[in-house]
C-alpha cells in the first residue's frame, strides 16, 4: 500500500513540475506577443528620426499641400516635423509633431491608420485602389482634372471621393465608369471636358480617393453654387465646403 502511495506521489510530482515550465511558456510567449505589438505600433508612428516610405509620403502629401518645401527623401528631418506641426495646427490636431492616429487620419493615410488601429490595410480588405484597373485610375484622373483642376489638393481628391461613394451606393452604379459616364451626373462628361489629358495632381489625387482619404465625410453629390442651375440640388443637405464647391448629401 505505501508502495502504491509513494508511486502515486511521485507521478503527482513529476505532472506538477511539467506544468509549471508550459505555464511560464505561455506567460513568456504573450509577453513577446505583446512586446512585438508595441514596438510595431512605436515602428508605425512617426517622429523625427524616423526614415522610410510611411515618411515620403508623409512628405509628399504635405508638399504637395503646401506645409513642406524639403526633398521628398523619407528622412525625418527638423523640416519635416515643421511641416507636420503646422498641418496640426492647421487641422485641429495637437501640434507635437508626431505622425500618429489623428494625424494620419488627418492625412487620408487609411492604411497606415487601420494599422495603428489593429485593423488589415484597406488593400487588402477590399476597399484599396488595388481592386482597380489602371483604366479605371486614369478615367478618375480624367474626371478630377475636367471637373476641380482649378481647385486644391483636397478639393480635386474631394471629388474623387464623391465618385467613390456613388461606386458604392446603391443608388448608383458600382463601377467608376458607371459613374461618372450616368446620363447627365457629371458637367465636364456633358461638355467634354472628360476628354482633356489629366496631370500628375490629377492622378494622385485619384490614386488617394481610391484608397479611402474622404474629405466630404461621405458625400454623394457636389456643386458650385455660381453657376449650378437646378434648384433640387440646392435642397440637398451641406456636409462641407471646399474652395468652390459644396458636398452634400
Amino acid at each position: 500500500m505505501k508502495k502504491i502511495l509513494a508511486i502515486g506521489a511521485l507521478t503527482f510530482a513529476l505532472a506538477a513540475s511539467a506544468a509549471v515550465p508550459a505555464t511560464a511558456y505561455a506567460v513568456t510567449r504573450s509577453r513577446a506577443a505583446d512586446t512585438a505589438q508595441t514596438a510595431a505600433v512605436a515602428a508605425a508612428v512617426l517622429r523625427q528620426g524616423s526614415k522610410g516610405d510611411e515618411v515620403r509620403e508623409v512628405q509628399r502629401r504635405l508638399k504637395q499641400w503646401g506645409y513642406y518645401s524639403g526633398s521628398v527623401d523619407g528622412v525625418f528631418g527638423a523640416g519635416t516635423k515643421k511641416a507636420v506641426i503646422a498641418f496640426q495646427k492647421k487641422n485641429g490636431l495637437t501640434a507635437d509633431g508626431i505622425v500618429g492616429k489623428s494625424t494620419y487620419a488627418a492625412l487620408g493615410m487609411n492604411d497606415s491608420y487601420n494599422a495603428l488601429d489593429g485593423k488589415s490595410p484597406s488593400g487588402s480588405s477590399g476597399s484599396g485602389s488595388s481592386n482597380y484597373t489602371s483604366s479605371d485610375l486614369y478615367l478618375m484622373a480624367k474626371a478630377i482634372y475636367a471637373e476641380g483642376r482649378g481647385e486644391s489638393y483636397t478639393g480635386q481628391v474631394a471629388i474623387g471621393a464623391v465618385i467613390m461613394n456613388r461606386v458604392k451606393s446603391s443608388s448608383f452604379p458600382n463601377t467608376i465608369s458607371g459613374v461618372i459616364y450616368q446620363k447627365g451626373a457629371f458637367t465636364a462628361v456633358t461638355d467634354g471636358q472628360i476628354n482633356l489629358e489629366p496631370n500628375q495632381t490629377a492622378y494622385n489625387a485619384a490614386k488617394d480617393a481610391m484608397n479611402g482619404w474622404d474629405p466630404t465625410y461621405g458625400c454623394l453629390y457636389y456643386y458650385n453654387p455660381a453657376v449650378a442651375t437646378s434648384a433640387w440640388i440646392f435642397n440637398r443637405k451641406t456636409v462641407t465646403v471646399i474652395g468652390k464647391h459644396v458636398f452634400a448629401i
